[in-house]
C-alpha cells in the first residue's frame, strides 16, 4: 500500500478520491513544523499540502522515501523545490483549479468599484439615504487593458467582452492569431496599452522582470481616472504610486486583492476615497478549494498507479544516465531560449530548432522542451520545466519545429534556434565545449564565440575604428566591468555592419546603455541576464562543475 500524509486541510471531495483508490492509505496530519514535519514526510510516499505548512531544506533533510509532493494550489513558495529536487522528490502543482474564482473576484472588484458598492452601503448602515453620492460608471463601452494573457487573463477577458468592453492585452507570448481568436485587441508595448485603458488589470507573475512594472511613470502614461485592479501578485503595481495617482486625481479608483507584503492590516489606502481592498481572496471559494483538492489527488493517483507525471514544477521523469549524457546539451539550449527571449519583446508565433551533428542522435524532444523551458522562464506565473513547457508553449499557440542532421559542420555539435515573429525571424546557434560550456556561435547573419552566461551587452554596430573603445570608457566611467569580448561582422572586411558580444560583471545603468546608443555606429543594444556559469534550472538537478 502506498502512504500518503496530508499536511493541510483540504476539500473532502478529495479524500474521498484517495479512499477510492484502493491502494493508497492516506492520514490527515495538520499544524506539523520542524522536526516532527521531518520524521513525519520520512514515513510517506507521498505528501500533498496548501500554503500552511512550509516544507524546507532541514524537513527534507535526509528523506529516502518519499517520492511526490503535491501542493493543491498555483504556488509552491512554501517548498524548497530545489531541496526536493536534490532529494529526487517530484514536486507538482494544480494551476488550473483557481482561474475562475480570481477571474471572478477582479470583475467583482471592477463592478464594485464603479458602483461604489461599499461606500454605498457603509452610508445605509450611518442611517443616510445619499443616492447623489454615488454616481456610477458602467462597463459597458469601457477599454479594459489585460496586461498578461495566461489562464486567468485569458478568463477575464472572456468575461469582460460579455460585458461589451473593448478589450485590449499585452503579453510577449501570446501571438497575435491566438488574440484575434479570444476577442482581444493586443498591444506591441505596455507604452501603446497605457493611454487607451478606463480599466487596467494585472494578471502576470511576479518576479525581477515585473516587480514595480506599474510605476510612478507608467501611471502618467494613462488616461485621468482611470481604474486599476489587481488580483495577481503584491509588488506588480507601486503602492506608493497609487496613493500618489489618487491624491492627485489622476487615478479614479484602485482596488487590491494583493499587497506587496501580506498579511496586510495597515495601509496608507485603506479607507481613501475610491479604493476597495479584500484580503487575498481571489482563491476563496468552496468551488475553487473542491477543485484544486480533487486535481492535487488526481495527480497523486495517477503517479502512483501508472507512472504519470504532469504539472511538475521542478524535474523532469529522466534516469540518471540519461540525464547525465543529455545535461550539457539541455543546458545548452535552455540558455538559447533564455536568451532569445530577452533579445525581442515581440510574441514569437513558431520557432525552429535544427541540430546538426552528433547531438542529432540524442533525444532531441527532451532538448526541444528544454530550450521552450527558456523560452517561457520568465513570462509565466507558474514554474516551467522539462515536463510541461511544450504543453505551455502548444496553448500559446507557438508551433515548435525540429530538424536533424548527423552531417559535421564547423562543430561536432551544433543547435540553431530560430523564432519567427510575424514577418521577420531572429536566430542564433549555439555549441557545447567541452561537456560543459555552452557558447554561442552565431548571432543573426554573424559568426563569433561567446560564453553564454551571466550579463551579456549584444550591440549592432558599423565596423568602424574606436567603437569598442568608446563603449569601454562609457562603462568605466559608470563602473562596469568588461570581463569578455566577443566580435564578428557580416563580410571580412572593415565598415560593414558588425556586432559585439561583452560579457559584464555587473548590470549596467540604464544612463550608460542611453549613452551608448547616442553613438553614431551603433544601430542597436540589448542586455541579456543569463544564470552564472555551472548555475542549472531546479529540473536539471545538481550542479555541474564551475
Amino acid at each position: 500500500m502506498v502512504k500518503i500524509v496530508v499536511l493541510d486541510p483540504i476539500s473532502p471531495e478529495g479524500l474521498k478520491l484517495l479512499e477510492s483508490a484502493g491502494m493508497i492509505e492516506y492520514e490527515v496530519r495538520t499544524g506539523l513544523k520542524g522536526e516532527d514535519l521531518r520524521k513525519t514526510l520520512a514515513e510517506f510516499d507521498g505528501a500533498i499540502c496548501r500554503s500552511g505548512v512550509k516544507i524546507t531544506a532541514d524537513a527534507l533533510e535526509g528523506n529516502r522515501r518519499l517520492k511526490v509532493i503535491v501542493r493543491a494550489g498555483v504556488g509552491t513558495d512554501n517548498i524548497d523545490t530545489a531541496a526536493a529536487t536534490r532529494q529526487g522528490i517530484i514536486v507538482m502543482n494544480t494551476p488550473g483549479g483557481n482561474t475562475i474564482a480570481t477571474a471572478e473576484h477582479t470583475m467583482a472588484l471592477m463592478l464594485a468599484l464603479s458602483r461604489n458598492i461599499f461606500p454605498a452601503y457603509k452610508s445605509l448602515l450611518e442611517g443616510k439615504w445619499e443616492r447623489h453620492q454615488f454616481m456610477g460608471t458602467e462597463l459597458c463601452g469601457k477599454t479594459l487593458g489585460i496586461i498578461g494573457l495566461g489562464r486567468v487573463g485569458q478568463a477575464v477577458a472572456e468575461r469582460a467582452l460579455a460585458f461589451k468592453m473593448r478589450v485590449l492585452g499585452y503579453d510577449p507570448f501570446l501571438p497575435e492569431h491566438r488574440a484575434r481568436e479570444l476577442g482581444i485587441r493586443t498591444c506591441r508595448t505596455l507604452e501603446d496599452l497605457f493611454p487607451e485603458v478606463d480599466y487596467l488589470t494585472v494578471h502576470t507573475p511576479l518576479n525581477e522582470q515585473t516587480r514595480n512594472l506599474i510605476d510612478r511613470p507608467q501611471i502618467q502614461m494613462m488616461k485621468k481616472g482611470v481604474r486599476i485592479i489587481n488580483c495577481a501578485r503584491g509588488g506588480i503595481i507601486n503602492e506608493e504610486a497609487l496613493l500618489e495617482g489618487l491624491e492627485s486625481g489622476h487615478i479614479g479608483g484602485v482596488a487590491l486583492d494583493v499587497f506587496t507584503k501580506e498579511p496586510c492590516t495597515n495601509s496608507p489606502l485603506f479607507g481613501k476615497p475610491n479604493v476597495l481592498c479584500t484580503p487575498h481572496l481571489g482563491a476563496s471559494t468552496e468551488e475553487a478549494q473542491t477543485n484544486v483538492a480533487i486535481e492535487a489527488c488526481e495527480l497523486l493517483v495517477d503517479f502512483f498507479t501508472t507512472g504519470a507525471v504532469r504539472n511538475s514544477v521542478n524535474m523532469a521523469p529522466l534516469d540518471p544516465k540519461t540525464l547525465e549524457g543529455l545535461r550539457g546539451y539541455l543546458d545548452l539550449v535552455y540558455r538559447l531560449g533564455l536568451l532569445m527571449a530577452q533579445v525581442d519583446r515581440e510574441p514569437p508565433t513558431r520557432c525552429k530548432i535544427r541540430y546538426q551533428g552528433e547531438v542529432a542522435n540524442r533525444d532531441t524532444r527532451l532538448l526541444s522542451a528544454a530550450f521552450a523551458a527558456g523560452l517561457l522562464q520568465h513570462a509565466l506565473e507558474q514554474s516551467v520545466n522539462l515536463v510541461n513547457a511544450p504543453v505551455l508553449l502548444q496553448q500559446r499557440g507557438i508551433e515548435l519545429a525540429e530538424e536533424r542532421t548527423t552531417d559535421i559542420g564547423d562543430f561536432a555539435s551544433q543547435v540553431t534556434v530560430e523564432v519567427f515573429r510575424n514577418d521577420r525571424s531572429a536566430l542564433a546557434a549555439g555549441a557545447l565545449f567541452g561537456k560543459s560550456l555552452p557558447r554561442l556561435v552565431q548571432k543573426g547573419e554573424f559568426r563569433l564565440e561567446s560564453p553564454l552566461e551571466g550579463t551579456m551587452l549584444i550591440m549592432y554596430h558599423r565596423d568602424v575604428p574606436g567603437v569598442i573603445g568608446r563603449v569601454g570608457e562609457i562603462f568605466g566611467r559608470h563602473n562596469v566591468n568588461i570581463a569578455f569580448l566577443s566580435l564578428g561582422r557580416a563580410e571580412n572586411k572593415p565598415g560593414g555592419d558588425a556586432i559585439g558580444v561583452l560579457a559584464l560583471d555587473s548590470y549596467p545603468p540604464a544612463e550608460s546603455i542611453a549613452e551608448i546608443l547616442k553613438l553614431e555606429p551603433i544601430h542597436r543594444a540589448t542586455v541579456v541576464v543569463l544564470p552564472p556559469r555551472g548555475e542549472l534550472p531546479p529540473w536539471l538537478g545538481i550542479g555541474m562543475p564551475k
